[in-house]
């Protein structure tokens, strides 16, 4: 009842850790599919090691979290021997990050052999000067950058949005244009930020950082839901997934499947399991046979 497929990857479930959260190892990443995702998502890595931003990197806020990372990791080649642990039967996605087309195709190219997807972050809000967001607000860099990444791999690719743009289907249809196999939306909004008001200093080490959690779902339904007008590629839809009526949102907004980060914070890797089995219930009282019916339901008569 629950199985579905995306770019011809099947998965168990609609639902998948998202990059960022337990995905730095072979053995978090191991552990989360045996809570019950249907597939994971690396934490974001890139050509060349990068330390990221120094501690306080995470504060907690009135509905999530704001963090500021700096997309810390070792390199693709460390990172590589950890995929290499992953087990055989996970489908797995490496998310992907660089500072140009050319780089982006290098790490792509790299790891391809190791994974089933790779997810490109073109959408960080406190990636360094020339990553992240700065590529994935710009419709043409987006292209370019989906581009070189499609003429250098054979696994499908999926394109993470941010929604911090004045229109994310401009950026959408460019990625899709470029060959782009599935989008991935949202990445953290932002930036946001913490003071410190005893101090009168900003918490974080750089001042300001994404926001994840809950508060974010309302804007993230709404943007997979405009996107799944625009497009014809699949969607999976992210941000802040806690529970089932959640992931019933984003499906009935149109995405195949749901991405899930900051909750397992509070619920811990066993969220999955919860979730799967609350859709499964709603989708038995409601009448449905597949997720596949659910998808974009929202759209019918409007």
């Amino acid at each position: 009842m629950l199985r579905t497929r995306i770019c011809n990857i099947e998965l168990r479930n609609p639902t998948m850790l998202a990059a960022g959260v337990m995905g730095s190892m072979a053995s978090s990443l191991n552990r989360v599919y045996r809570a019950g995702a249907g597939a994971v998502v690396t934490k974001s890595f890139s050509l060349e090691p990068n330390e990221g931003y120094k501690n306080p990197t995470t504060v907690e806020v009135t509905g999530g979290i704001i963090n500021a990372i700096g997309l810390s990791n070792p390199g693709v080649d460390a990172f590589k021997e950890e995929l290499r642990g992953v087990d055989d039967e996970v489908p797995l996605i490496a998310s992907i990050y660089g500072s140009s087309p050319e780089e982006f195709a290098r790490v792509a190219a790299s790891v391809e052999d190791y994974v089933d997807m790779i997810e490109l972050n073109v959408s960080c809000p406190h990636a360094m000067a020339g990553c992240g967001a700065s590529i994935g607000q710009d419709a043409g860099l987006t292209f370019r950058v989906v581009s070189a990444v499609k003429d250098a791999v054979g696994v499908p690719v999926s394109t993470k949005l941010t929604p911090n743009v004045t229109d994310i289907v401009e950026i959408a249809k460019s990625a899709e244009d470029a060959g782009s196999d599935a989008l991935t939306l949202i990445n953290s909004l932002g930036p946001g930020m913490r003071i410190d008001i005893k101090t009168a200093k900003p918490v974080l080490s750089n001042a300001f950082g994404g926001m994840s959690g809950p508060a974010i779902k309302p804007v993230a339904v709404r943007c997979v839901y405009d996107v799944y007008r625009s497009v014809e590629i699949p969607l999976i839809g992210v941000g802040g997934v806690r529970d089932f009526r959640d992931a019933v949102e984003f499906l009935f907004a149109g995405a195949v499947a749901v991405q899930v980060g900051t909750a397992i914070m509070y619920d811990g890797p066993e969220i999955f399991m919860g979730i799967c089995r609350g859709l499964e219930r709603f989708m038995i009282e409601e009448g449905f046979s597949s997720v596949d019916e659910m998808v974009g339901l929202a759209h019918e008569g409007v």
